[in-house]
């Protein structure tokens, strides 16, 4: 309970009211502790019992909530999903340059936030790109490969819709210049795991595209 409680509760009970979380908040503590725990570089699985006991928790409140832990993963795969396209639908309806190479600039602007979400969220890298993953259930890691299918589909719209209108192939090339972008991300984000979070995946990052994008 956030609310104060009466002066007149005995301690004990306030001590009680306070653990006791509100409806859904527990669900939302769980896959916090779960992030956090990942942000360990050791890169150790993480058991049910391990976060009940930061949780201060039984395993079996844990399954009141989450039928099992590769629910739990699937919760913070939704997060993922649901902050990374909701920013890119943002850039792509509100970045909108004109002019040469205005594809590219809109796919780099995708990119960066693509990289600031991971800097950010270090317990989600490891989710994004499997190092979290490696001892859960495949279709975990299937979900990951498709959202990295999306954002590759993603920067591809946005260099096809901008090409140049002497472009001879301008599918192919969107296509494959989309592929080359996802595969960098996807590289940088897989150092910054490896690393245990040393090297961050902005590092040289306007470089690195300026390189790819021309």
């Amino acid at each position: 309970m956030n609310q104060q409680p009466s002066h007149t509760m005995p301690d004990a009970t306030i001590a009680t009211a306070r653990k006791r979380p509100k409806p859904g908040e527990r669900r939302i503590q769980i896959l916090q502790t779960l992030a956090a725990m990942l942000e360990q570089p050791a890169g150790e699985r993480i058991t049910t019992a391990a976060l009940a006991a930061r949780l201060e928790v039984s395993e079996a409140a844990l399954y009141r909530h989450f039928a099992s832990k590769a629910q739990m993963f699937e919760g913070l795969i939704e997060f993922i999903e649901q902050s990374v396209f909701t920013l890119a639908n943002q850039i792509v309806e509100r970045e909108q340059p004109q002019g040469a190479g205005a594809g590219e600039r809109q796919s780099a602007i995708i990119i960066g936030m693509l990289v600031q979400f991971a800097e950010r969220n270090p317990g989600m890298a490891r989710v994004m790109v499997g190092d979290a993953l490696v001892f859960e259930n495949e279709r975990l890691q299937q979900r990951m490969n498709q959202f990295f299918d999306k954002i590759e589909a993603t920067l591809k719209q946005c260099l096809r819709a901008h090409a140049a209108p002497d472009a001879l192939t301008p599918t192919i090339d969107a296509q494959v210049r989309a592929a080359v972008l996802t595969a960098f991300v996807a590289g940088r984000l897989q150092r910054f795991v490896r690393s245990g979070f040393k090297r961050l995946p902005s590092e040289h990052l306007d470089t690195s595209l300026a390189l790819m994008l021309g």
